[in-house]
């Protein structure tokens, strides 16, 4: 008999790998050997260094970060990046059904938000489009680092908003001795979902390589019965998936440094909600390259004379091509992007009290689109920037500064290459030299043995190139249901902001507050015209790329509370977090689109040997403050659990998992979802989520 909220197949595998887990345990404990495997971590823990826009690999980083690896990213880990992310303080998702699912930081989302792989591009058309999704598994990835907050100095005009940096070890970067690796299988969830993936290493201390394989299939997502357009159901209609994806890597590894290539090859099949019988064929390939040559090892005596420390490269070629294929088989619209990045880092020496790096990047793409609904042109964007960034550090205090100037220019072929007359003008051609500064820092107000307290700060203001749809866009949007039309005249986004945290880190305690403002003088948004434009017997409402004055504003806080210990060294932890997000459009007072409500989240996490579990309860109020044409999101409260223990299979490390979500089978919608989808989609309904991961 079929289990109205569970995946049979998912409780027969959690069964038997419980029975295996106990096993495990009885051998253990007969021989005498129950060791703690490794500690549960939570999301983020101050104190890790931060890879991504801390070159100089600061202890101090101003700017607000989330790191998730390890057994807490295992746990956390959901079948997209925005779903893995989702909840996470500052951070929500574009939440286009349980497929297209893409991070937003503060309220910003699409290129505002930088998106990363080691740091180099993503090229991808995840940010043309809500229901385009982005091209990665979560399954393969190592470590996710967000920076909360502008991030150009490095990243350009596109990290206005932040930065989510996905991290693994396609091309190694130290010696691999030997043979290791990590495989895992998930089952389960409100999408029945099978996952798979294999992770391998290997070398000796002159050469190292890497591989990993992941594959996921998914049904349509089962939900708490609701209404839409009239009809009851209780799964998101066209929301299957099927993809995989295979990567390969070698380096070259040097006393000094290393030089390292990979190629990964990634594809997914998935179902368009907003549209009952249109899929989605998306692939994307890329060859990337990296090295560093550190010009002295560290500790000699040429080290401590040398000017220049560090030089390090990264370079980039992708192409992607993304089809909209309609039920009768036939492809309605091709959508390709084909991009290169290269970008280099020169670290110098302390010259008297500063310590920096400077750096040069450069970025090519191409994107084309043909079919019905084709909204862009063809179109070639160009860009170069160089940047510097100086660090000081004196006693307790800890500031930094840089500067980043960027040229950009941006094509579009017009007609030509759709041979018609008046869709998108003739061919044009459009530039652009977007600044950035930064200034941040921070003092350790207190810091004794029981802990530590710390101010931080960070100005900022940046300007961001308007994207060729922006500029260019003309056309039936299905995704938003609207005709969107850009403007051709757009000058860049300009905001100045600023940040300001405090940081109470002590041994069984932790208490992060951050408040931040960003006002803009010039924000490009998407807004409705107040026209109805006939297509095809249907009126659609128009919608208009304008700049406008904006502000966005909001703040984040969280803590950790290690309580007494019970049961012979067991370990308990209170955990909680409270954020919220305001935009306005300064001009009309009306509030910014797609945008999270207040959220808090409580959660108790308890540990007893190698045993873990965690209960959780995250809220969302009600999301009443919305454009004119929107409509309010009810609030909620979803109850979470997750049971983990790790053991030992032969001479492997394994972690088991349980994760059950939405117990009480709450309906909920996201309020950062796009209009159109948020009916049509809601939160996944109860569900059991199981798998476990061997690591060798």
């Amino acid at each position: 008999m079929r289990s109205k909220y569970f995946a049979p197949r998912a409780l027969a595998l959690g069964a038997s790998l419980l029975c295996l887990s106990v096993a495990s345990l009885a051998q253990q404990l007969a021989a005498g050997e129950a060791s703690n495997v490794g500690e549960q971590s939570g999301s983020e823990k101050l104190g890790k260094v931060v890879l991504t826009g801390n070159p100089l690999r600061s202890q101090n980083l101003a700017q607000p970060s989330n790191v998730l690896e390890g057994d807490a990213l295992i746990l956390r880990r959901g079948s997209t990046l925005g779903e893995t992310l989702e909840g996470l303080p500052g951070l929500s998702s574009t939440y286009f059904g349980p497929n297209s699912n893409r991070p937003t930081i503060r309220g910003l989302d699409g290129d505002r938000v930088r998106m990363l792989s080691n740091s180099g591009a993503s090229v991808d058309a995840s940010s043309l489009s809500f229901d385009h999704a982005v091209p990665l598994d979560p399954l393969v990835i190592e470590r996710i680092e967000v920076l909360r907050g502008a991030a150009a100095l490095l990243y350009g005009g596109s990290a206005i908003g932040g930065v989510v940096n996905t991290i693994d070890n396609r091309i190694p970067r130290q010696a691999q001795i030997g043979f290791n690796g990590a495989a895992e299988l998930r089952l389960g969830g409100a999408a029945e979902e099978r996952n798979g993936g294999l992770v391998l290493d290997g070398g000796d201390k002159g050469f190292a390589w890497h591989a990993d394989a992941s594959a996921r299939r998914a049904g349509d997502q089962r939900v708490p019965t609701f209404s839409a357009d009239g009809v009851s159901a209780n799964h998101v209609r066209n929301s299957a998936s099927d993809g995989h994806g295979a990567a390969v890597g070698a380096s070259l590894l040097f006393a000094n440094g290393y030089a390292g290539m990979s190629v990964d090859d990634s594809r997914n099949h998935y179902g368009v909600t907003v549209e009952p019988d249109v899929t989605v064929q998306m692939q994307r390939q890329q060859l990337a390259a990296a090295g560093e040559w550190r010009f002295d090892p560290p500790g000699t005596a040429q080290a401590d004379q040398s000017l220049l420390q560090r030089l390090s490269w990264r370079m980039g070629s992708t192409r992607y091509e993304h089809r909209e294929v309609e039920g009768s088989g036939e492809v309605g619209t091709i959508f390709k992007s084909a991009g290169k990045d290269l970008r280099v880092e020169l670290e110098h020496a302390k010259l008297g009290p500063l310590h920096g790096v400077v750096g040069l990047q450069w970025e090519a793409s191409d994107f084309s689109a043909l079919g019905a609904e084709a909204l862009v042109p063809n179109t070639h964007t160009r860009s170069g920037a160089m940047f510097v960034l100086e660090q000081f550090s004196l006693g307790p205090l800890a500031m930094s500064a840089g500067a980043r100037l960027e040229t950009v220019r941006v094509e579009s072929q017009g007609d030509a290459a759709q041979g018609e007359a008046v869709r998108f003008g003739p061919a044009s051609s459009r530039s652009f030299s977007p600044k950035s500064l930064s200034f941040g820092g921070s003092y350790k107000l207190l810091a004794e043995s029981g802990g530590s307290l710390s101010l931080t700060a960070n100005l900022n203001g940046t300007e961001r190139a308007p994207m060729f749809y922006e500029l260019h866009a003309h056309g039936v949007h299905v995704a938003s249901g609207a005709f969107e039309r850009g403007d051709a005249s757009l000058g860049k986004e300009s905001a100045r902001g600023i940040d300001l945290g405090l940081i109470w880190q002590g041994s069984e305690k932790m208490l992060r507050l951050n408040v931040f403002r960003t006002r803009f003088s010039s924000y490009i948004a998407l807004d409705a015209t107040g026209t109805l434009i006939d297509i095809d017997g249907q009126s659609l409402p128009e919608y208009a790329f304008k700049s406008v004055p904006a502000l966005m504003q909001g703040f984040e806080l969280e803590g950790r509370l290690e309580l007494p210990e019970f049961l012979s060294g067991g370990k308990l932890s209170l955990t909680g977090q409270l954020d919220g997000v305001r935009g306005e459009n300064r001009n009309t007072g009306e509030a910014l689109p797609r945008l999270a409500p207040l959220r808090a989240t409580v959660g108790l996490e308890a540990q007893q040997g190698l045993w873990f579990g965690r209960i959780e309860l995250r809220m969302a109020a009600r999301q009443d403050r919305v454009p004119a044409l929107d409509r309010p999101t009810a609030g909620y409260g979803l109850v979470k659990l997750s049971l983990a223990r790790q053991f030992r299979i032969a001479n492997a490390d394994a972690l088991w998992y349980l994760k059950l979500d939405n117990l009480g089978n709450k309906l909920a919608h996201s309020a950062s979802s796009v209009n159109t989808i948020r009916e049509l989609s809601p939160l996944p309904g109860r569900s059991a989520h199981m798998g476990v991961q061997l690591r060798f």
